[in-house]
């Protein structure tokens, strides 16, 4: 069983990202999680769930902030994502690594805090796509999915693995200045 930490678009571009994804048939992203942007990978996130709490108190003294999603860029050949711009989204990347101790090895594993790209993965050839593929989309995406926008982080989201790469929801935590999320 493992978790990550993202920060989810408003539900309205949420859906936007979805069906843009599905135009592409062979797209399986959409089935192993919801588009997201990845606040803090598995690294250090153990089923004991004892870092829950820390993330918590981290959470808690943590005001919500303003982030952008921006155009799509490249990992490489195989990997599309949409840019995320954000100062305090890396400083809560940063708060939350710090407080859940990892070891330098699993920093290094999970491109953690200077390695740490704020991005919105969109598409990869591991779940279907052509590099081909790839790069069409994300001509389109510039043109359809624009004007990226700035939203209100209130909370972040942190995800299970319910079978093998497949992510849900498993809870929200609140930032600080938020009401409590049903």
């Amino acid at each position: 069983m493992q978790f990550f930490i993202g920060i989810v678009p408003l539900d309205e571009y949420k859906k936007k990202l979805i069906d843009f994804q599905h135009k592409w048939k062979t797209n399986r992203i959409t089935d192993v999680v919801e588009p997201h942007i990845t606040l803090k990978a598995q690294g250090g996130l153990t089923p004991d769930e004892m870092w829950i709490s820390k993330v918590k108190e981290v959470c808690t003294n943590f005001n919500s902030f303003q982030l952008t999603l921006g155009k799509p860029m490249f990992f490489g050949e195989d990997i599309l994502y949409l840019s995320a711009t954000s100062n305090e989204l890396c400083k809560l990347h940063k708060s939350i690594v710090r407080e859940i101790s990892l070891s330098n090895d699993l920093i290094k594993k999970y491109f953690e805090l200077d390695d740490f790209v704020p991005h919105m993965t969109f598409g990869k050839t591991n779940y279907g796509l052509s590099q081909k593929e790839l790069r069409e989309m994300g001509e389109l995406a510039e043109k359809e999915l624009s004007p990226f926008p700035t939203f209100e982080v209130r909370f972040v989201r942190v995800y299970q693995e319910i079978e093998p790469n497949v992510y849900r929801k498993y809870v929200d935590i609140p930032l600080n200045s938020c009401s409590e999320l049903v």
